[in-house]
């Protein structure tokens, strides 16, 4: 579901007026190990920050609430110190970087772990029917490279589909179908995250021309070094590579480069996303909802057991919270932060509802 006109025109109104949200500061890691009820994740890269807020802004309502009871909202980030022990008695696991590995947590583990994993793709066949993927919010991944490099402002499908997976471009010089620009003589270091990365995953399905929408097998051209996404600073590998290009989520970079949520490690240095197929992903400094409506376009959900959000006929915690009656999706402050982080608030009954495999 897109995008009303009237949701557009608030969404954006929040975006520009907001450079950090008025509720609590959002923390990274729990900073204790969370209770033992509590509701807490792990997974995807890119929507950990605004994950992070949301848990720290939706436990500041219960407190102000007077609520001693109900269970907080927890997540851990995709990098850092690992193993984690997730929550008060629960086994010590590998820190799941991406949402790949967030997904594999949560159906390797039970809810004395780890109770959902934040995805920044949709189901695909080879994920249990018995995975929930509650709908968060809407993105729209685009490519990134240097502002003083040597990549035009825009490619096309077909171009990102030859730097990528067949390896028929391989030199700048070789695009030839941007209007105004003649590429120099250098190479193309084309970039991805790490293999668990929704990101990568959605990109390589959005540019295969071949077959849409299934990731595509990455070209032997495209470097061996991978990245962690949505950020173009140190260490990343292609933090001052000039001939480099990688995707990159629009709404992070939107979070990152007006909403103001950048840390020493998650930022976009120099880095600026770029149009495809002559699109650009940001107008008026939101998401362009042009750009969403093509197939770069994508929702961000969070992931949950069948079993655990249909528990007590659907009213539970995890409803509670992710669900379509839930304070993410039906909270202002929630909508704001949503919005402060890059994303499009997506219209009643759309943010809350549930695909499967």
């Amino acid at each position: 579901m897109r995008y009303t006109a009237a949701k557009l025109f608030a969404a954006v109104a929040i975006a520009t007026s907001l450079t950090t949200v008025a509720a609590g500061t959002a923390l990274a890691d729990p900073t204790g190990t969370p209770a033992a009820q509590d509701i807490v994740g792990t997974g995807s890269d890119t929507i950990q920050a605004v994950l992070n807020q949301l848990s720290t802004d939706y436990n500041a309502s219960l407190t102000a609430a007077h609520d001693t009871t109900s269970p907080r909202l927890y997540s851990w980030d995709a990098t850092g110190s690992s193993p984690i022990v997730p929550k008060t008695g629960a086994s010590s696991i590998t820190r799941p970087n991406g949402s790949g590995a967030g997904i594999s947590a949560l159906n390797a583990n039970t809810s004395s772990t780890v109770n959902f994993a934040r995805s920044s793709r949709g189901p695909v066949s080879t994920d249990p029917t018995s995975d929930d993927f509650v709908t968060l919010a809407e993105d729209g991944v685009a490519w990134a490279a240097p502002s003083g490099g040597v990549a035009p402002s825009n490619l096309s499908t077909n171009d990102l589909y030859a730097i990528y997976v067949t390896c028929s471009i391989t030199n700048w010089n070789q695009i030839t179908d941007v209007s105004g620009y003649t590429g120099p003589n250098a190479p193309v270091h084309a970039y991805l995250p790490q293999t668990n990365s929704g990101t990568r995953a959605f990109f390589l399905g959005a540019i295969n021309t071949a077959n849409p929408g299934v990731a595509a097998t990455p070209g032997s051209c495209v470097q061996s070094t991978l990245v962690e996404e949505n950020q173009g600073v140190a260490p990343s590998a292609f933090a001052s590579d000039n001939d480099a290009l990688a995707p990159y989520s629009a709404a992070h970079y939107i979070g990152q480069t007006v909403g103001g949520h950048t840390t020493s490690s998650d930022a976009p240095g120099t880095y600026t996303i770029r149009s495809i197929d002559g699109v650009a992903p940001e107008v008026s400094n939101a998401l362009n909802g042009d750009f969403t409506a093509t197939n770069y376009g994508r929702n961000v959900y969070d992931v949950v057991r069948d079993a655990d959000w249909t528990a007590n006929g659907g009213s539970n915690a995890l409803q509670n919270i992710f669900g379509t009656n839930g304070y993410l999706c039906n909270n202002a402050t929630a909508e704001a932060d949503i919005a402060s982080y890059g994303f499009q608030v997506l219209p009643a009954g759309a943010c809350g509802s549930v695909t499967h495999n």
